[in-house]
């Protein structure tokens, strides 16, 4: 905290700061309705999320005719309390600006984000392993927590209980262990959100520039330069394709491996110790398919065998992801490539 004597300092954090106090809830908000929809970017409507941070910029700056800030009455204010008892005159706008206004906006958000995670219906597509879903689930829950930690000095400053009582530090300390212990006995809740656990190596990069190229190329194109390149590297022999074809469709049914929304084909090839050049072969040669449109087959007969059951109750989006889809356009997608219609054509008829 700023000491006494510094109160320029304070003055310059707290303007610049401020605004990001005001945007994080919106930028948390849209982070998890990004995740659950597979959305890379931001909507022209959702840029309104963003006018409580410019209304805190105005809200900072020093405009003329302002009266002078006491930053050292602020400085022992948050010193003290922190911003949920800053009564102290902080900018342009009232009192409550800094202190309700950012408490409300941030319990607001957290409401919009259980909103959209109930709505999504991921919450009911338990059983499985879906690291996505997971990983939202854990931070939201995380920043719901340590928010209601943080609003907690309220109820005790109501009650007359010091800050720094020995119930409130115990109590922090203890969410924070639940939580790290959580976290350490799910390591792969990170896996592509904070860490990658993969060796890059030769062969692993040549696979990960293969699954780029499939999204940039039709395919057609990439059919033939499988082809092409399958004739150079894969010579196996006919006995040996049946065994391999065999094993790839007893793990992928066995072990429903297509559930899983992040599967690659490296996945399957590590999973049965077999060559990744030879399981890509096998699919293309002995089972008929790419790997991608191989998967969505078994995804999509996978939909058609739990929508009757679970329609009544589960969005179409619920039920697709719940099949291994990461987003519902791939689903529309990969449907109309599979059974030649779209969903509601295909039950219509």
């Amino acid at each position: 905290m700023i000491t006494a004597g510094h109160e320029k300092t304070l003055s310059v954090l707290f303007q610049i700061l401020t605004p990001f106090h005001f945007l994080a809830p919106a930028c948390f908000y849209l982070y998890v309705t990004g995740s659950l929809t597979d959305r890379k970017g931001i909507l022209p409507i959702q840029w309104l999320h963003f006018i409580p941070a410019v209304l805190a910029v105005i809200h900072v700056i020093p405009w003329p005719g302002l009266a002078p800030l006491d930053w050292g009455l602020i400085s022992e204010q948050l010193a003290q309390n922190g911003y949920l008892t800053l009564s102290a005159k902080s900018g342009l706008f009232t009192i409550y600006f800094h202190n309700w206004g950012r408490t409300i906006l941030m319990l607001f958000y957290l409401f919009m984000c259980w909103r959209a995670i109930l709505k999504s219906g991921i919450i009911k597509s338990n059983g499985k392993e879906n690291l996505g879903k997971d990983w939202v689930l854990f931070i939201l829950g995380v920043a719901t927590i340590f928010q209601i930690i943080g609003l907690s000095p309220i109820l005790y400053l109501w009650l007359g209980i010091p800050l720094n009582h020995t119930y409130f530090i115990i109590f922090n300390c203890v969410a924070l262990l639940i939580v790290l212990s959580y976290a350490l006995h799910k390591p792969k809740l990170f896996y592509g959100h904070l860490l990658v656990a993969t060796t890059w190596d030769e062969k692993t990069f040549q696979v990960h520039e293969l699954a780029i190229e499939q999204v940039e190329i039709t395919d057609k194109e990439l059919e033939q330069r499988r082809t092409n390149t399958d004739k150079k590297r894969n010579q196996l022999p006919t006995e040996q394709q049946k065994a391999y074809s065999i094993l790839i469709k007893q793990a992928m049914e066995d072990e429903q491996l297509y559930l899983k929304p992040e599967l690659q084909i490296i996945d399957v090839a590590i999973k049965l110790n077999i060559p990744v050049h030879h399981c890509s072969y096998v699919l293309n040669n002995e089972i008929g398919k790419n790997f991608r449109d191989w998967i969505n087959g078994y995804r999509i007969e996978h939909f058609l065998k739990q929508y009757p059951l679970q329609g009544n109750r589960m969005t179409i989006e619920a039920i697709a992801q719940e099949s291994g889809f990461k987003s519902l356009a791939t689903f529309y997608n990969a449907f109309k490539k599979e059974k030649g219609a779209l969903p509601s054509t295909y039950f219509n008829s």
